[in-house]
């Protein structure tokens, strides 16, 4: 590249018109994204206009798409690109410039926060009722096969495989287990309808799934939607196979075989994440304004357990006021069962304070900037006095 390209792709590079250009590039993304939310859902809308590096388009009639518009991610990436090397090209290291160097940090670490945010969040729900113990969370969208061991009464050894391998269709070695599954098909999604008889095309010849006829179906996309997961799976332990099953989140109570004295059990949930810890709702609460029937607040008193601290309170959870504890905020989300049942929305975000310290700094830097302007503009205004 010659020194006078390079000069033009520096200049284009750190010019205003092109962090001009990003900022309405984002806008129109925000306001696209808002309206897509109405047939897609907010988290599948977020991921197709924010969190993508590129737009994509279906073309109707045809199965494929085709990129029409720059994503959140590109264009946010860009904006980063450009504010860093303006910065590192106009401001000069000075007091005086101190304040344009704070707010440039700031809406930098704004676009950082929002990365983090993206690649490392995660969701889960604690749904309890009152007097109930938990120590483990669900994702409300990702599913495993659960392998549990049941035979003693006191306690089941359970063994999640998740999804992701279920997709692949390979044969999975149970570890812990004499077991190992051959994953004959999966479906994203499937309707699930009972045929009175032998289902036709199936390959299942044990449990349930013999007269359940399967047919794929497109993912969902609501919010409030939930893909039936559906698989036929062949249990295999010490070279002897026990039949294909049809596993599914949309049948009821686990399978089970017996393998040499053990009862083994089969069923599709939803992905579980133990905790060291363990919750137990004592209240729930439901205010109402006096007179209406308007929510006024919700609140979940709950007891907070964790053995290996030697740990053991009580705490509140209500409206935007979530429980932060082990890396987790427990926001209070929804509730059900004559007012028994209390949801939690469980985030695990590294990044959760990159916003607030992001706000903070471009606060305080466009105070520090107008100061230093403020003081500038009186020390020349006392100059012309003290001359006279």
């Amino acid at each position: 590249m010659t020194p006078r390209i390079s000069a033009r792709a520096w200049d284009a590079l750190t010019s205003l018109k092109l962090t001009l250009v990003c900022l309405v590039l984002l806008m129109v993304l925000v306001v696209a994204c808002t309206l897509a939310q109405v047939n897609l859902g907010v988290l599948p809308a977020v991921n197709a206009y924010i969190r993508s590096f590129l737009v994509w388009w279906r073309v109707p009639g045809w199965d494929v798409s085709i990129p029409v518009f720059p994503g959140g991610a590109l264009v946010g990436l860009v904006l980063v690109v450009n504010l860093v090397a303006a910065q590192l090209r106009r401001l000069e290291l000075s007091w005086r410039k101190a304040g344009l160097w704070v707010v440039h940090a700031g809406l930098i670490l704004l676009f950082v926060g929002e990365f983090v945010t993206g690649v490392f969040q995660v969701e889960t729900q604690l749904a309890i009722e009152e007097g109930q113990t938990r120590d483990y969370l669900e994702s409300p969208r990702e599913m495993e096969l659960a392998i549990a061991d049941v035979t003693d009464v006191r306690h089941d050894d359970v063994y999640g495989v998740p999804e992701s391998l279920l997709a692949s269709r390979k044969t999975i070695a149970v570890p812990g287990t004499p077991l190992t599954l051959h994953v004959k098909s999966f479906f994203q999604n499937a309707e699930l309808a009972m045929t009175g008889g032998d289902a036709r095309g199936s390959p299942v010849n044990m449990g349930v799934g013999i007269s359940v006829e399967v047919r794929e179906l497109r993912p969902v996309s609501g919010d409030n939607e939930i893909d039936r997961r559906a698989a036929y799976v062949e249990p295999v332990a010490d070279g002897r196979s026990y039949g294909t099953w049809l596993v599914s989140n949309a049948l009821g109570a686990p399978q089970s075989f017996i393998h040499e004295g053990h009862t083994w059990t089969l069923s599709m949930r939803p992905r579980r994440e133990y905790l060291p810890y363990s919750l137990t709702l004592k209240d729930f609460r439901h205010d109402v304004y006096p007179g209406t029937d308007i929510p006024k607040n919700f609140s979940s008193l709950v007891q907070l357990v964790n053995p290996a601290e030697g740990e053991e309170r009580d705490v509140l959870i209500y409206m935007n006021q979530p429980l932060r504890y082990g890396g987790k905020a427990f926001y209070q989300a929804s509730f059900g069962k004559n007012d028994t049942l209390s949801v939690l929305q469980v985030v695990e975000n590294p990044g959760w304070l990159l916003p607030y310290v992001s706000c903070v700094l471009v606060g305080a830097g466009l105070v520090l900037h107008f100061a230093f302007a403020l003081v500038r503009s009186l020390t020349r205004r006392q100059a012309p006095l003290e001359a006279r």
